[in-house]
């Protein structure tokens, strides 16, 4: 098949992964079609299939793409010592992490239910190693006795709720700046689970 004039696969291919993003974050994924992704690129809608297989496989890709740079930058961020430490560390990472991604934050939580269930699957893998990663600190902080959690589960997903907040009202140039805010909801986590 000709490829449109003008198009490279390094180029298209990203773009075509760039006007997903918009347009499932502004009209919701059922919303949107094909057609209407090709037209943001400036491709025909057949030419979209050289890149990918379909709707589907574009909202799986978008939805494990943002999962696994969140779980590999984590991994790279300094924990410190001791569980309130790492608490703290993973709160500020948090909510720095997902300011910079709103499209990709509203389409990992407001979209799974459009997931194939094989699809839905591998992302709540991937949601699970990250919820892991803050049960884990939770957890040693009840075993050394620095947080009191009765239930470190509920505790994990109580905490991460809270922190996707901020993306739904935080505006930079605001009253607070961005540091002042997660100042804030550090103190409001650390209370939560009795640090």
């Amino acid at each position: 098949m000709a490829r449109t004039a003008g198009s490279h696969s390094d180029i298209t291919g990203p773009r075509i992964q760039d006007a997903a993003l918009r347009l499932f974050a502004r009209h919701g994924y059922a919303a949107v079609s094909m057609r209407q992704i090709a037209g943001e690129v400036g491709v025909q809608a057949g030419a979209l299939y050289n890149y990918t297989r379909d709707k589907q496989s574009l909202l799986f890709g978008l939805m494990q793409d943002h999962m696994q740079e969140l779980l590999a930058t984590w991994a790279t961020r300094p924990q410190g010592e001791g569980p309130v430490a790492a608490l703290e560390a993973f709160t500020r990472f948090h909510i720095r992490f997902h300011l910079e991604r709103p499209d990709e934050v509203f389409i990992a939580y407001m979209e799974l239910r459009n997931l194939t269930p094989e699809n839905h699957a591998a992302i709540s893998a991937l949601r699970g190693r990250y919820e892991d990663a803050l049960e884990a600190i939770l957890k040693r902080g009840v075993a050394e006795r620095a947080f009191d959690v009765a239930d470190t589960k509920i505790a994990t997903l109580a905490v991460i709720a809270m922190l996707n907040g901020v993306n739904t009202w935080y505006r930079s140039g605001g009253r607070l700046s961005l540091d002042e805010v997660e100042t804030v909801y550090w103190d409001m986590v650390r209370k939560a689970v009795a640090a």
